[in-house]
């Protein structure tokens, strides 16, 4: 686990610089998202595609200014997305693809967004032309019914009875001339953390399936999922893909990553509070909790990467890492250590940029983190200062 997720990171992480902030924290490395950015950069430039940062694994709007200067926009998921997206990149395109739209959020919607992507028929029946009308363009979710992943069903929206996308048997029983009429691009998005064969398997599915369609169009959404900026992925054979459908059927090719923007740009520094032992397992307890602070280690569920640890086995000491709450579910991971840990010990995971900052919460009235910025200078900037009132806010009316 000691691997390049750190690469580069001992001359910046200085124990001094741990010894006197209260942990847990994050820090989001911005030489490490400017060399994510140039990556997708690069494709843009390469195929002519435009790249929008998925919100919903990344949304420290800190960074929104120079990510900027890389990618074409925002996606997000709902109104407040959309809202920040606009705010915050105010330069770049706002897209909004949500399940359901509702009726009492949808008008303020339409002041954000520029692309509005429907998830059924009956969405688009009911919103479509009032965002027509507001020039909107405006798109339709498919569901090509090609999954392309096993380990992770809860991430797989090709899976049997997916709610998300039409299929062609729907769409040749719900859609009308007039609807189509509508319609100014396809979306889809169907991979999870996946390589550039699983978007060619998706492709020729979505070929196969909507291709007579995609003619009609002016754009087609690639959606996210896509591990550009993974040291093994295959960008060449992204950018081939990209190439195709934008020459076959005439159109500009959308994607939207989250995880590749921001892959290996966040730590959680976390400290060792007490040991434990029971049944031969030695337990730490860290003041940072996956229940709270890294919520896809438990929903995914993965272990994540960490400064110094191992798999259990390849060092002389193993310990079971786990969260202060009262889940006893509440566990980050197993790992091995060349020397024992101790009380009071600085922990650093790797990896703690995506669906870490947005996706946290306050269960057990645990507290928020703090937020640093590490410059590419190497100089550390405290982004937010969370505390009690963070936690009482969200559950009644007095501050």
């Amino acid at each position: 686990m000691t691997n390049s997720v750190f690469k580069g990171l001992s001359g910046k992480l200085l124990p001094e610089f741990f010894a006197d902030i209260k942990t847990p924290y994050y820090i989001i490395d911005e030489a490490k998202l400017i060399s994510n950015a140039e990556i997708l950069s690069s494709v843009i430039e390469n195929t002519g595609c435009k790249i929008l940062l998925a919100q919903k694994a990344f949304s420290n709007f800190d960074f929104y200014p120079l990510l900027s200067r890389y990618i074409s926009g925002t996606e997000a998921s709902g109104l407040f997305e959309a809202r920040l997206g606009y705010e915050e990149m105010p330069d770049g395109e706002v897209h909004v693809f949500c399940a359901a739209y509702r009726d009492d959020e949808f008008p303020e919607l339409l002041e954000y967004a520029d692309h509005i992507v429907f998830n059924s028929v009956n969405q688009l029946k009911k919103f479509g032309g009032a965002a027509k009308e507001r020039g909107k363009s405006i798109g339709l979710r498919i569901n090509p019914e090609c999954s392309t992943q096993t380990d992770h069903e809860i991430y797989d929206p090709c899976a049997r009875g997916s709610r998300l996308g039409v299929t062609r048997d729907v769409w040749n029983r719900e859609m009308t001339d007039s609807l189509l009429s509508l319609l100014d691009g396809l979306h889809f998005h169907t991979l999870c953390e996946q390589n550039s064969d699983a978007l060619e398997t998706t492709l020729k599915a979505v070929e196969m399936r909507f291709g007579d369609v995609l003619l009609r169009m002016k754009w087609l959404n690639m959606g996210g999922g896509h591990h550009i900026t993974k040291e093994d992925y295959d960008v060449r054979l992204l950018e081939k893909l990209i190439k195709y459908a934008r020459d076959k059927w005439d159109l500009t090719v959308y994607l939207e990553p989250g995880e590749a923007v921001a892959l290996n740009a966040g730590y959680l520094i976390s400290r060792v509070l007490d040991i434990v032992e029971n049944g031969g397992i030695k337990t730490t307890i860290l003041d940072a909790s996956a229940a709270c602070h890294m919520p896809d280690v438990i929903e995914m569920p993965y272990t994540p990467p960490l400064l110094g640890g191992y798999p259990t086995g390849v060092k002389n000491y193993s310990y079971r890492l786990a969260g202060p709450t009262c889940l006893s579910g509440d566990i980050i991971g197993e790992y091995s250590f060349a020397d024992e840990l101790n009380i009071g010990d600085i922990l650093v995971f790797g990896d703690m940029a995506i669906y870490t900052t947005c996706k946290n919460n306050t269960f057990n009235g645990m507290p928020l983190p703090d937020i640093y910025k590490m410059s590419a200078d190497g100089k550390f900037t405290k982004l937010t200062d969370f505390g009690y009132l963070d936690f009482k806010m969200r559950l009644g009316s007095r501050g």
